[in-house]
């Protein structure tokens, strides 16, 4: 990485500047570059604004290459792509779309373009190129300076860096990049980069478990809970964990207020049966978000982000329209740090799932960039929780790295098998979350332990065949380290209760390898051992069959 191209626009004032020297009368950028590693900083002889920082790399792409580009956020749709593809999320007008509604917000539109151009990939945090068993991993040391996003020019022999700096004035000396160019096989160059980064590998162990949210959604109660759980602690298997989702709550963002026509003997009550059944208790909490109905918002709007105009800053459509506590207001902080003392420690639960967390981090603000918003918020979190565990959701999984015990690493399952086109790609898609599952797998057991949400096998509420069934617990199985149902057990069949039995074993698999066949760019192979024994296992991605 001796050799690169830099392209910097600047303002001062009113005045805008594009340059590509290192050096002016307005800062100064020092670097260190080598093969592996290359360091910018930057000082400033008088406060400016960066619009633009990006670096050119040229690189010589082989027609034998995969691509990948690690998606904005959990749920971003990210997989190997061949260098002559054509990104299939959105683009033109359907981006515009996005930026300026709510169904956008959870993506990166408002900073990141998408393309539809062949071999032009975009992604964010890490990337790499890979040649057969060779991987030549790109890969940002820290996200705190700002989120660095990879954009490849496969056709014209190009990988441009470019840092997300907006929104702040800078007026000293920052350290602005450091990234590294790692080359080898797969465990080597993610062992080394994580070891680069000081990250050790996790504590938390595999879990096997429930979730009420994929059949019930937010229509939960006492009796569909203690029912479920009843059925579940009588199968001969594994379960460590029951989780409460979405729905308990009298409106998102009021934590403590219990929805109680739902729930008359509150959570502590329903952590208590989970404990009786030898099982963790779970639950679900959207910590930053409040929803437009909520009484947080309505008794203190001053607590929440707000644009510079003053405006609040909304972060999606979901229960109606939702905003962002601000981490920055202390009486926000205090907020936050008393509701998850209440729910660890008054209530008892043992794990908390955190969704929505991008929402702390969906404007530049208090003079930080998103990335470095993104970081504090991770930390504060941790900070909150303690020594109990987090499963992270909707989050920028580079700042999330070492900080939460498991993590959500694909878009949520559909109860269908159809690909869903022509809107965000964080939307619901049991297409996209396969393909992240399969192709984020290096991350498992180094930056957290993947969830690849759940698999269903129930015959009711649900539209995919059991073939495809049996293929989506299959890669949760081979693939991830939270393998979570939201059935109710009870109705299964024989049938079902073994593919259940089997996906909850806890083997000991290996992934040799996987990826997309060359002759039919639908189907993924995967070499796997398990329990000593070598297997292939093949399936057409887009359809839902094995081949």
């Amino acid at each position: 990485m001796e050799k690169f191209k830099l392209n910097l626009e600047y303002r001062i004032g009113e005045n805008q500047y594009k340059t590509s020297s290192l050096k002016n009368k307005d800062f100064e950028l020092t670097y260190k570059a080598s093969k592996k590693r290359i360091t910018i900083k930057l000082k400033t002889n008088k406060p400016l604004e960066i619009d633009n920082f990006e670096i050119c790399l040229p690189y010589k792409f082989d027609r034998n290459d995969r691509v990948f580009v690690n998606g904005y956020q959990s749920w971003t749709d990210c997989r190997e792509m061949f260098i002559d593809e054509i990104p299939q999320h959105t683009f033109g007008p359907t981006t515009l779309v996005l930026r300026n509604t709510l169904l956008g917000a959870s993506g990166a539109y408002n900073f990141s373009e998408n393309t539809k151009n062949r071999g032009e990939f975009v992604g964010f945090s890490y990337m790499y190129v890979r040649n057969g068993k060779l991987y030549d991993l790109f890969a940002s040391l820290s996200e705190r300076s700002g989120y660095t996003i990879f954009k490849t020019n496969c056709l014209n022999g190009w990988i441009h860096v470019v840092k997300d700096l907006e929104g702040v004035v800078y007026d000293g000396e920052y350290e602005i990049l450091d990234l590294v160019n790692l080359n080898g096989e797969s465990d080597e160059v993610f062992d080394e980069w994580f070891n680069l980064m000081g990250i050790k590998k996790p504590a938390a162990k595999v879990k096997n478990g429930y979730t009420t949210w994929y059949n019930y959604y937010s229509k939960i109660n006492e009796n569909i809970v203690t029912n479920d759980l009843n059925a579940l602690s009588k199968i001969d298997a594994d379960v460590d964990i029951f989780q409460v989702d979405d729905g308990y709550q009298s409106a998102t963002g009021d934590w403590l207020a219990i929805d109680d026509e739902k729930f008359p003997n509150g959570m502590k009550f329903i952590a208590d049966k989970i404990h009786e059944k030898n099982m963790q208790a779970g639950i679900w909490i959207a910590p930053f978000g409040a929803s437009f109905n909520s009484r947080v918002l309505r008794d203190h709007p001053e607590w929440f982000i707000r644009y510079p105009n003053g405006r609040i800053v909304t972060c999606g459509p979901n229960w109606g329209g939702f905003c962002a506590l601000d981490i920055e207001v202390p009486e926000a902080r205090e907020y936050i740090k008393n509701f998850f003392d209440y729910i660890l420690n008054d209530w008892g639960f043992d794990l908390v799932k955190l969704d929505f967390l991008y929402a702390a981090a969906q404007i530049p603000n208090h003079n930080k960039t998103r990335g470095q918003l993104m970081c504090e918020a991770m930390d504060f979190l941790r900070e909150c929780v303690g020594d109990k565990e987090i499963l992270a959701c909707g989050v920028p999984l580079m700042p999330a790295f070492g900080k939460v015990d498991y993590c959500r690493i694909g878009a949520d399952m559909g109860l269908s098998w159809r690909k869903v086109t022509f809107t965000h790609r964080e939307f619901v898609s049991t297409v996209n979350t396969l393909g992240n599952t399969i192709f984020r797998r290096q991350l498992d057991k180094r930056a957290f332990l993947n969830d690849p949400d759940v698999f269903l096998l129930r015959d009711n509420n649900i539209f995919c065949n059991f073939e495809q069934k049996k293929i989506i617990s299959t890669i949760n199985k081979l693939f991830g380290s939270v393998l979570f149902t939201s059935d109710d057990v009870s109705t299964y069949n024989q049938t079902q209760l073994d593919q259940l039995i089997k996906v909850f074993r806890k083997d000991d698999v290996k992934i040799l390898k996987a990826e997309f066949l060359e002759n039919n760019r639908k189907v993924i192979s995967i070499d796997y051992i398990i329990n000593g024994e070598q297997q292939n296992f093949r399936f057409n991605l887009q359809k839902g069959i094995v081949v």
